[in-house]
């Protein structure tokens, strides 16, 4: 043990107190640790020179043996000294007044304008107040604009122009006419006579020929007719039907219509009825021929609703009649290139290097003989006549898989000419939130994409339009023909749900609607555009249509008789007019960076300021609430004081006033019963002594003393 005690301590053990040399007069205390640290074990034992045995036998317990609960149970307790020792400091407070702080901030801060304040005479002083004050709100304006101005999220559109290979577009080319009179019209062949009837009225023809209007089904007439409104006399209108008396309880009734009701007087419009008829609208028209477009276009859908996807795709026109040839760059291609899907406007439309199953076709140069060249027959003779006017082709470039909304983005190639298309290509890189509120996938737009069914990637038309067929289900119970129908719904059709025209008209006018789907839809983020030049040429000339159009008709019919003619017959040409593409981007016009320096460049030249000075002042503001918080809970506890005292007003009780206080009466001898007067036992003075004041015995934690002590943390 003796060694161990020579190896734990530098000094001789022998060497007393008293013995050792005079240490330096720094501080007495640190005298007296020196003489405790280099004293020998016997002189630290207590009540005896030397250690007894239990000392001496009892082991060391080295760091490293320390359990870890004591471990745990030390590191809680120093941080619960230290959590005592902040909360001290917060009820201290900073221990400077308002005054003590303004001073001390004007004197030490890096800002020029608050030194001169306090070190300048009366007069400087006022007028440094004023400018510090004055361009202190000159920089608080500017910062205000520039941050309004970085929060308005501006954007800035860059060109740029690349050079590359570039896949070629999807192309989708459809019939004018959806559909070949010739397999739909026993399904027509009711609206067809009455719109012979309704154009004989029109035309006011003999007599003679309206005679078969007896024979005709108006039950589709009685849903939605025809009528003439007589506007000679504004003040009193007359409504004519077709077939009919007039139907306008408000309106006189008149004679059927016929040559007096010329365009100038009478105007058509459809009459759009609900609840059997009791409420109606009239959808007014400016020509005759728009309404009865517009009519049979109407009649129509309800018809062709009720039919089969199955049954509309085999009445229309099939692509080996209407794709006669084909030739993408110099390999040779046919319809079986081309994926089918059926359009409500259109029919069967088909669709070239679409990239649903296959990669995208490149173009391997600009030009006409790089592109794709087409032979189309759109078999006019077999047109539906009351449903189709115009004759030609619908064609649209787009990208790859993404669905063609042909009917508002394509074009017209008429028949009886060749049609060459040049393409430029742009594309479009529009920012993200916050902003403009654009959708990469669409995934956080509230709208179900009805066009999904085709695996197609998300458009703002696909949604306006699944937008639209959301409200005629939830308003009209029913889908509309010209759209994707959500599943387990139905199409509408007069036989099911007879109101349907009528709630279909309300909600095409309805603004609120339109408003509401632009509103929840979005644009897409990155978008190709195709910019096409186009020219025309008649085709075949004169001189080669003969043996053109029997090469054509033999490939076709295998007929040796001409089965083709200039007004069914077209070629299409569509190529790279070059390889240049214009990306258009959108970039943040003003971002972080450009925010902080024009803070820190207008903070810097009106009043010679930084970050630090900006920190500065915010620990002068968080001490001023701090001194504030602490006066107002002083104050606080000073009223509740003062309401505790008059509360309680006056001296405390004596203990005679105790006792009479708690006497119980119940239990006082009677007087009548007899016994030891009042004057048998002398009263004994009671001592007036107060109750002891028991809050000069309430005791404070030895750490809260302790902490007093303490310096700030």
């Amino acid at each position: 043990h003796g060694s161990r005690e020579s190896s734990s301590y530098p000094f001789p053990t022998d060497v007393r107190p008293e013995q050792m040399p005079p240490l330096p007069r720094r501080s007495r205390s640190r005298q007296l640790e020196a003489q405790v640290r280099f004293a020998p074990l016997e002189m630290r034992s207590l009540g005896s020179e030397k250690p007894t045995a239990a000392v001496l036998s009892r082991p060391r317990v080295n760091a490293s043996q320390s359990t870890p609960s004591a471990m745990a149970s030390g590191a809680t307790m120093q941080v619960k000294k230290y959590l005592l020792k902040g909360l001290h400091r917060l009820q201290k407070g900073p221990g400077y007044t308002y005054k003590e702080l303004l001073i001390w901030y004007c004197d030490n801060t890096n800002t020029h304008g608050p030194k001169r304040i306090i070190r300048e005479g009366p007069k400087k002083k006022a007028m440094w107040f004023v400018l510090t004050l004055l361009f202190a709100a000159l920089v608080c304006w500017q910062w205000g604009v520039f941050i309004r101005t970085y929060l308005s999220w501006e954007v800035s559109v860059s060109l740029s122009l690349g050079f590359k290979t570039m896949d070629f577009p999807a192309v989708t080319i459809c019939n004018a006419s959806p559909f070949q009179y010739t397999k739909v019209s026993h399904l027509l062949r009711d609206l067809d006579e009455l719109m012979d009837a309704v154009l004989d009225r029109i035309l006011a023809r003999e007599p003679s020929q309206n005679t078969t209007t007896r024979a005709l089904n108006l039950t589709i007439w009685n849903h939605t007719p025809l009528v003439l409104i007589d506007e000679r006399n504004p003040q009193h209108p007359v409504v004519l039907d077709f077939f009919g008396d007039s139907h306008n309880g408000s309106a006189s009734s008149g004679p059927a219509p016929g040559g007096f009701c010329n365009a100038r007087g009478c105007k058509m419009a459809m009459r759009l009825c609900r609840r059997n008829g009791t409420v109606c609208t009239f959808r007014n028209f400016t020509s005759a021929t728009q309404a009865v477009t517009e009519w049979y276009s109407l009649q129509a859908t309800d018809i062709f609703s009720q039919v089969p996807r199955p049954e509309l795709v085999r009445m229309s026109y099939p692509a080996e009649r209407l794709i006669l040839a084909c030739l993408f760059g110099a390999e040779p291609c046919s319809h079986r290139n081309f994926t089918t899907i059926f359009h409500p406007d259109y029919g069967n439309c088909y669709i070239f290097n679409w990239g649903m199953t296959e990669k995208a076709l490149p173009s391997a140069n600009p030009g006409a003989e790089f592109g794709l060249k087409l032979i189309l027959d759109i078999g006019q003779e077999d047109y539906v006549p009351f449903l189709t006017s115009t004759a030609g082709a619908r064609l649209l470039l787009h990208e790859q898989r993404s669905y063609p909304f042909i009917k508002d983005e394509g074009i017209y190639a008429m028949s009886g000419a060749e049609t060459s298309i040049g393409v430029l290509v742009d594309k479009l890189e529009r920012k993200g939130e916050p902003y403009s509120q654009c959708t990469v996938n669409g995934s956080d737009v509230p709208i179900r994409n009805l066009y999904g069914i085709y695996n197609t990637t998300y458009s703002i038309q696909a949604c306006i339009r699944s937008c639209f067929q959301d409200h005629m289900i939830h308003n009209c119970s029913c889908g509309h023909y010209l759209y994707p129908l959500p599943h387990g719904e139905k199409y509408c059709n007069t036989r099911d749900f007879p109101d349907w025209a009528y709630c279909y008209s309300n909600l095409r006018r309805s603004v609120a609607q339109r408003e509401t789907c632009i509103n929840l839809c979005k644009e897409s983020c990155n978008d190709t555009q195709y910019k096409m030049t186009i020219s025309m040429a008649d085709w075949p000339s004169e001189a080669s249509e003969d043996w053109i159009f029997h090469v054509l008709s033999q490939e076709r019919d295998q007929s040796t008789n001409i089965t083709l003619s200039r007004k069914g017959i077209m070629k299409l040409n569509i190529y790279f007019q070059e390889f240049n593409y214009r990306t258009i981007e959108e970039s943040a016009a003003n971002n972080i960076v450009w925010l902080l320096s024009n803070l820190g460049g207008q903070f810097g030249f009106w009043m010679g300021g930084s970050v630090l000075c900006l920190i500065e002042f915010g620990e002068i503001i968080i001490d001023f609430v701090w001194i504030t918080v602490i006066k107002l809970v002083a104050l606080a506890k000073g009223l509740r004081r003062k309401r505790m005292q008059t509360r309680y007003a006056g001296p405390p009780p004596t203990v005679a006033e105790l006792v009479e206080a708690h006497t119980n009466f119940g239990f006082q001898p009677d007087a009548a019963a007899g016994g030891p007067g009042p004057d048998t036992y002398p009263a004994e003075p009671i001592p007036g002594t107060p109750p002891p004041n028991y809050d000069s015995l309430r005791l404070q934690p030895l750490d809260v003393i302790e902490s007093d002590s303490e310096d700030a943390i």
